[in-house]
């Protein structure tokens, strides 16, 4: 029999301990399923834009017959700013304002032809309230117009348009 040198040995105790140690370590895990994959659909292409409709049409030939459908839109919208009866003698503000109005009832330009500037909050609430109302009635029979009217305000900040006014005490 041969014998075995330290050498030798050594090499022999080196590999029975890493064949030792390979069979007690533990499997690896399992690898963690990769995240799933989100398919976002592309975005979807906007509506075209449509001219807004009208809510109602006007067969008015003339500014001053349109003004009285512009003022029954407007009262119609603000029924809960509207002053009922006769206006007192001493009114807040009084002013006087053109507005155009396109073929589709919408508003363009505003012009004070008065403007109570004493009183900026009331020009500003004016201009918020005749933009904000549109669309108005489509002037069919002129196109486009340009109407005049005049606002009556209370300090309470009801008011009434010439147009429709019920007077003054």
């Amino acid at each position: 029999m041969k014998k075995l040198s330290l050498r030798g040995a050594g090499w022999l105790v080196a590999g029975g301990t890493a064949a030792l140690l390979a069979a007690c370590t533990s499997t690896p895990p399992e690898p963690e399923p990769p995240p799933p994959v989100v398919v976002t659909p592309p975005p979807a292409e906007p509506p075209p834009v449509a001219e807004p409709e009208p809510r109602a049409v006007s067969s008015a030939s003339t500014p001053r017959a349109y003004r009285r459908d512009a003022a029954s839109h407007l009262y119609s919208l603000h029924q809960d700013r509207i002053w009922k009866g006769r206006m007192p003698p001493l009114l807040y503000a009084i002013g006087v304002l053109q507005v155009e109005v396109d073929r589709q009832g919408q508003v363009g330009k505003i012009d004070w032809m008065r403007a109570p500037r004493h009183a900026p909050e009331v020009i500003a609430e004016i201009e918020r309230m005749v933009r904000a109302a549109a669309p108005y009635p489509a002037p069919t029979r002129m196109g486009k117009v340009v109407y005049t009217d005049t606002w009556l305000w209370h300090k309470s900040g009801r008011f009434q348009l010439d147009t429709l006014t019920e007077g003054q005490d």
